[in-house]
């Protein structure tokens, strides 16, 4: 593709993105197998420019207002324009050989309007500024306080590729050197015993160590979430909204594939997609089961040392991975996360046996889906107590303390500027009684 063709590229998925209710990879991973001319390259400089914009969304889209434009393609010429001056749209909108068209009346104004700026402006409110929805800006402030503006530069920047080392097939330093056969590059990830990071985007499913199981794709912090269950080999445990499987892979290779994991999702789709998963990795103790009515539970009811809660959420925690997600929030589907959130802890906690514990866990970063929840939970849930979570992270993890705020209240948060995680909320309760 010429590089106007992947300009054109980049219009059209981010008006498919304007116009759906999808995350941004699946749109432009749908875009790129309908187009089976686009190589690596071009997938790669097409993902590039989309995600460049979406992260720049405010700040473009307040050009644009101040100019007169606002589309998909208006925020395509302004981000061109004020990186690298009107003159350079010259050989890229000309219409032919798949290039886009050549700009309006309308569209020359705007260039011309924005000739000569820099993406930011004095005039630009905070929220433009930091690139947030003006109606979180105090719930986003409630969640850092001084740190709000490192905070959200930090999750409007590119995430790191993190890897977890399939401890039931290798170890951390044989992965490495096979990844290193492959071309890929990898650093060990403070804290984190099975933790790699890799330099740069290497295809790292046609790395061998992938497709072998040896490795999964797993943010460090939900590697370390899924170390807050200290799960151990015998125990019966259930990942009660296990999805895709990300963290009952981390469960049983923490158990070793010995004792009982049980994975409850209430949609059949996404648990047949962790069975791809599970077979590659080699965790033969998962047990999935579709989680369809109150009688399921009743038959589960008091039975697991462990029950994970990796509760639907607003995903605000994971924003550097998809910057248009902040976009799509708004205070009725807040809301709508928060009630499912209810549901769930108030239903698995009936799973928790004597003694056992109930793991909260999100990546969000609002106090709503995360303290609030807790709070609520434990004024209307009797014989639950909240455990310290930073002796269960020198118990599971034994590392030095990772720094301020991240043990405050009981509770372990995870943030991208402090931690060089995703956004994540941990919280362990253990219910009354013996095992």
């Amino acid at each position: 593709m010429t590089p106007a063709a992947r300009i054109q590229a980049r219009i059209e998925v981010l008006e498919a993105i304007a116009v759906g209710t999808g995350p941004a990879d699946r749109v432009l991973d749908s875009y790129s197998r309908a187009r089976r001319y686009m190589g690596s390259k071009d997938r790669r400089a097409v993902a590039e420019g989309v995600y460049g914009t979406l992260r720049r969304r405010a700040r473009l889209s307040w050009w644009c207002a101040r100019a007169g434009g606002g589309a998909g393609r208006d925020l395509t010429i302004a981000g061109l324009v004020l990186k690298a001056g009107a003159e350079s749209l010259n050989t890229l909108f000309g219409g032919g050989g798949y290039a886009p068209a050549p700009l309006d009346e309308r569209e020359e104004a705007l260039a011309r309007a924005l000739d000569g700026q820099s993406l930011d402006h004095p005039d630009q409110d905070r929220a433009v500024r930091l690139e947030l929805p003006a109606w979180l800006e105090a719930k986003l402030e409630q969640a850092f306080g001084s740190g709000l503006e490192a905070e959200m530069a930090a999750l409007n920047a590119v995430a790191s590729l993190d890897l977890r080392v399939n401890g039931l097939k290798a170890d951390r330093e044989s992965v490495r050197a096979a990844l290193a056969r492959d071309g890929m590059e990898s650093a060990p990830i403070p804290f984190l015993p099975l933790g790699l990071r890799v330099a740069g985007r290497g295809a790292l499913k046609n790395a061998k160590a992938y497709r072998d199981g040896l490795v999964e794709i797993q943010d460090a912090g939900s590697q370390i979430a899924a170390l807050m269950c200290a799960a151990r080999p015998g125990m019966a445990v259930v990942d009660f909204c296990a999805g895709a499987g990300g963290k009952s892979l981390a469960l049983a290779a923490a158990m070793n594939n010995r004792g009982e994991l049980l994975a409850l999702d209430v949609e059949q789709a996404r648990l047949d997609r962790a069975a791809v998963r599970l077979r590659r990795a080699g965790a033969s103790l998962v047990e999935r089961r579709v989680l369809k009515d109150e009688a399921g539970l009743e038959e589960l009811a008091g039975k697991f040392d462990r029950v994970l809660v990796d509760a639907p959420c607003s995903g605000s925690g994971a924003w550097r991975r998809d910057p248009h997600a902040r976009w799509q929030l708004t205070p009725a589907r807040l809301t709508g996360y928060r009630d499912a959130q209810e549901q769930a802890l108030n239903k698995a906690a009936g799973l928790a046996r004597p003694g056992g514990r109930l793991i909260y866990v999100t990546c969000s970063v609002l106090r709503a889906e995360n303290e609030e929840r807790i709070e609520a939970f434990l004024q209307g849930q009797a014989g639950f107590s909240l455990l310290p979570v930073e002796q269960i992270w020198a118990e599971t993890l034994g590392a030095e303390n990772p720094g301020p705020d991240t043990f405050r209240e009981s509770y372990l948060r995870l943030t991208p500027a402090r931690h060089e995680t995703d956004g994540f909320f941990v919280a362990v309760l253990e219910r009354a009684g013996q095992t």
